[in-house]
C-alpha cells in the first residue's frame, strides 16, 4: 500500500514546463449549475452517458456502452489500476488528508515510524510538535509544516497503513457532500474502479469508475488492455488558484510502467487512454518503461506523443484537467462540449458521465 511516495531525483523524474505559462484562465471558466454535480453515481457503473467529441469532427451523445463501437482491431486501452486509499481522518477537532508519504523505507516506505505530508483544516491552529490522537488511541505528532503540503505527520512507532485501515475515509471530493464523517459503504465501493489492485491513491481516476467487469471482459475481446498505475496525488486535483499558470505548482506523483507494458503500447496502432492520470503518465514516460515522479503540466500548445484517444470524465472550470483536455481536443471544440453537456444535462466530476476524447493535434 504506498500513497505517493517523496522521491529523491532520478533519471525517471520528469519537470515539465508549461507550454503557455502566462496565459489568462478566464478563457478556460464556464458556469455551471450546482445541479449537474454528481452527488452520487449511478445505480449501476455501466448506465453512465458518454459525448463523443472528434470522431467525426463533432459531438455525438452516446453512452458508455457505446464505448465498444469506438475500438478497431489493433488497439490499446491503458487503465490506471491505482487503488484509492482511505487516507482521510480526524484527530479531535482537525481533520487530515494524507497525500505524500515519506520515511526511511525506500522509495515505498514501509518502516515503522514513517509518516508523510497531509492537507489539514485548521492548519493555521497546528503547531511543530503538536501531539493529537487518533480514534484507535495512536498517537500523531506535527513534525513540519508549509503552505504548499500542509503539516507533516508522523506516526510513531504504528503501521500507517494499518491505522487508515482502521480510522481512515475515502477522500471523496469537497463537492460530493455527505453527512459528518465523511464516506458511507457505497462509496468505499464505487469510488474505486473494479479493476482497482495497487494500493496509493488520494482520488481515484474517476474515467474507470464506469466499467463493469463484463463490460471490460468485452473490450478485451476487441482490443489489448494494459493497465499501468499512477498514484493519484494532490498534482491531479489542486485548483489552480493563481491568475495564470505560471503561478500554479504540480505536485509530484509517482508511476510505473513496465518494459513489458511499453512494448505492447508502443505496437499499438493507436491508444486510447481511459482516465487524465493514465494520459499524464503515458505522456510523461513518452513511449518508454518508466519508475518514478512526474510533476507533468499538460496546458494548450503541448504536443502529444503517446494517446490518440482519451476516455474522461468532466471537469471542474480552469483547473489543470481541463486545460488538459482542451490541450488534447482543441479549446474551442471543449467550450462547444461542456456547452452541449450542460445544456443536455449530463451529470459533471468524479461520479458524473464521461466524454470520449479524440486527439486533435
Amino acid at each position: 500500500m504506498t500513497l505517493t511516495p517523496d522521491l529523491p531525483d532520478d533519471e525517471n523524474e520528469t519537470p515539465e514546463g508549461k507550454v503557455f505559462p502566462d496565459e489568462d484562465l478566464s478563457g478556460l471558466d464556464f458556469d455551471l449549475p450546482d445541479e449537474l454535480i454528481a452527488q452520487r453515481p449511478p445505480e449501476k457503473r455501466d448506465q453512465s452517458r458518454m459525448l463523443v467529441v472528434g470522431a467525426d469532427n463533432g459531438i455525438a451523445d452516446s453512452h458508455i456502452r457505446n464505448f465498444l463501437d469506438y475500438l478497431r482491431p489493433g488497439d490499446v486501452v491503458v487503465m490506471n489500476d491505482s487503488k484509492v486509499v482511505p487516507c482521510r481522518f480526524a484527530a479531535g477537532e482537525f481533520e487530515f488528508t494524507l497525500h505524500t508519504m515519506v520515511g526511511a523505507g525506500g522509495p515505498v516506505p514501509r518502516s515503522l515510524g514513517e509518516g508523510g505530508w497531509a492537507f489539514a483544516k485548521k492548519f493555521n491552529r497546528l503547531n511543530i510538535g503538536d501531539k493529537l490522537k487518533l480514534a484507535d488511541g495512536t498517537e500523531i505528532e506535527i513534525a513540519d509544516k508549509n503552505d504548499d503540503s500542509g503539516v507533516l505527520i508522523r506516526f510513531g512507532d504504528a503501521d500507517v497503513f494499518g491505522v487508515l485501515e482502521r480510522v481512515g475515509k475515502i477522500p471523496l471530493p469537497p463537492y460530493i457532500k455527505r453527512e459528518p464523517g465523511g464516506d458511507d459503504d457505497n462509496d468505499r465501493e464505487r469510488y474505486q474502479t473494479v479493476y482497482a489492485k495497487n494500493p496509493g491513491s488520494m482520488a481515484a481516476p474517476t474515467a474507470g469508475l464506469h466499467f463493469t467487469n463484463e463490460l471490460l471482459d468485452e473490450v478485451k475481446r476487441r482490443a489489448k488492455v494494459v493497465n499501468i498505475t499512477l498514484h493519484v496525488g494532490a498534482g491531479t486535483w489542486m485548483p489552480v488558484k493563481s491568475a495564470d499558470t505560471n503561478g500554479h505548482k504540480m505536485h509530484r506523483e509517482f508511476g510505473t510502467i513496465t518494459q513489458e507494458q511499453a512494448e505492447i503500447i508502443n505496437g499499438g496502432k493507436r491508444v486510447i487512454a481511459v482516465g487524465t492520470t493514465t494520459l499524464r503518465l503515458l505522456e510523461a514516460a513518452g513511449g518508454r518503461a518508466f519508475s518514478g515522479a512526474t510533476d507533468i503540466f499538460i496546458t494548450p500548445g503541448y504536443r502529444f506523443k503517446v494517446a490518440d484517444a482519451l476516455l474522461t470524465n468532466f471537469h471542474l472550470p480552469k483547473s489543470t484537467l481541463f486545460m488538459l483536455v482542451c490541450a488534447f481536443a482543441g479549446m474551442d471544440e471543449m467550450r462547444r462540449a461542456y456547452a452541449h453537456a450542460i445544456l443536455e444535462k449530463y451529470r459533471f466530476f468524479s461520479y458524473g458521465d464521461c466524454c470520449l476524447l479524440f486527439r486533435r493535434n
